[in-house]
Order: C-alpha cells, then sequence, then structure tokens
C-alpha cells in the first residue's frame, strides 16, 4: 500500500505568496429612498472593528511565518499560521463572496499543512488539507489557465486518496485519486517533459490502482513508471511503488 509522502507536496507553490490588501473601516452608506431606488441585493456584511484588527494581525502574522518557513523554521512557522488562521477563516465567514479573502485563507491553509508536515504533524497537515480542498478547487476552476493551483490541488487530493486507502475507505480513495487524475493529465498535456508533472499524474495513477478493478489503470501506471525510471525522471517517492509493482522489489 502506498503510503502518505507529503515531502513531495512541499516543491508546490511554496514561493512566497500574496496576501490580500489590509482591511479597512467603511463608512454606511446613505439610506436610498425608498419610493424612489429600485430594489438591490443586500451588500456583503461589514467586518466588525475587532475583526478588521484581527485580520490585519493575521496579515502580519502570515508574513512572518512565510519568513520562518523560508528559513526551515517550520516549527515557528506553524505557530505564526495558526494564530493568522482564526482571524483568516472569520473574515471568509463574514464576506463568503470575497475571492481575496478566500484565496488568502486557501493559501494559508496550505502553507500551515506544508509546515506541519515538514515537523512531522501529518494528521494535523491531512485535516488543514480537507479543509483546503474546497477552496482550492474553486481557484483551480476559477483560473483554469493555472497550473500551480491545480497541482496544489491534485497533489492535496492524493494525499487524502491515500489517508482514506489506510483507513480502508477503498470508495472514497478511489474518487480522490481520480479527481487527482483528471487534474494531473491535464498538467502533463499541458507540460509532458515536466517531472513534477509526471510525477503527480504516477502518484494519483498508483493509488486509483489500488482502488479500481479496471486494468487499464494498472497498465498505464505500470507502463508510465517503468518509463520514468528508465529516463531517471521518477522521484523518490513514486520509485519504491513502481518496484513493488513491477516485482523489481519484493
Amino acid at each position: 500500500m502506498k503510503k502518505p509522502a507529503f515531502a513531495a507536496m512541499l516543491t508546490i507553490g511554496l514561493a512566497a505568496m500574496a496576501v490580500p490588501a489590509l482591511a479597512q473601516e467603511t463608512q454606511p452608506a446613505a439610506p436610498a429612498d425608498a419610493a424612489s431606488e429600485p430594489a438591490q441585493a443586500a451588500p456583503a456584511a461589514q467586518m466588525t472593528p475587532e475583526q478588521i484588527a484581527a485580520f490585519n494581525q493575521a496579515v502580519a502574522d502570515f508574513t512572518a511565518a512565510q519568513q520562518l518557513q523560508q528559513s526551515g523554521n517550520n516549527a515557528g512557522a506553524v505557530a505564526k499560521y495558526e494564530a493568522a488562521l482564526p482571524a483568516v477563516r472569520a473574515a471568509v465567514g463574514a464576506q463568503p463572496d470575497n475571492a481575496d479573502y478566500a484565496s488568502f485563507l486557501a493559501n494559508a491553509l496550505y502553507a500551515t499543512a506544508a509546515a506541519q508536515a515538514a515537523t512531522q504533524n501529518f494528521d494535523a497537515a491531512l485535516n488543514l488539507y480537507q479543509e483546503a480542498v474546497p477552496l482550492w478547487r474553486d481557484l483551480a476552476a476559477a483560473n483554469p489557465a493555472d497550473a500551480n493551483s491545480r497541482n496544489i490541488l491534485a497533489g492535496m487530493l492524493v494525499q487524502l486518496g491515500n489517508k482514506a486507502l489506510t483507513a480502508k475507505d477503498k470508495a472514497g480513495a478511489g474518487a480522490y485519486y481520480r479527481e487527482a487524475t483528471d487534474l494531473a493529465r491535464k498538467s502533463v498535456t499541458e507540460a509532458p517533459a515536466d517531472p513534477l508533472n509526471k510525477n503527480l499524474l504516477l502518484s494519483a495513477l498508483i493509488g486509483l490502482s489500488q482502488t479500481s478493478e479496471d486494468k487499464a489503470v494498472m497498465d498505464e501506471a505500470l507502463a508510465m513508471g517503468k518509463k520514468m525510471m528508465a529516463e531517471g525522471s521518477i522521484d523518490a517517492v513514486n520509485k519504491p511503488s513502481i518496484e513493488i509493482m513491477t516485482g523489481a522489489k519484493s
């Protein structure tokens, strides 16, 4: 069985992430003349002054966490990220249609998960992936040409598939692996020589082959794995699985 291997995920998308502009208090609009103004949709809920202050502190904490993470201090990064997350979640709750806040939360969850995984807190990382996946689905759907968002989502789905498979939830694992396979296949189609794309697709196919009765899935995983081993593009995460599947290692 393929075990979760988070190290490979740390290479995806951990460049400095943009943070949204600081939240600001807004003045309430003057009431419209009910007799002369047409009916309009209700405006987005305004954040309270306390929420605004907390969000702005979260931006500062997130920035500090990035710097710690990039310097290799993942434990320090976890502390800063965890301090930031409640206020970012609250901002998304107050303004669920604010794409900037949703994107910020998606990135913050992913970055926190990466830092947790780097400190061997794999259960915490998986829980963060679970929360982050719906947000990343929205990001990937809104930006179909953005391979980075697509690959981040596919990588998280593979890890959640691994978790489900370990828990003997074959159907749940299969759903995650199928979604990851479709996403990774698109990335390989766009950039077929990119080793990251190929290894991401291979990871998804290896997982899917353990949950699918379709022999074609296993055949594709084996053929791709053998080819990548021969050309030296297979990564350290996928290589042991392919060696076992091909009988090269017992």
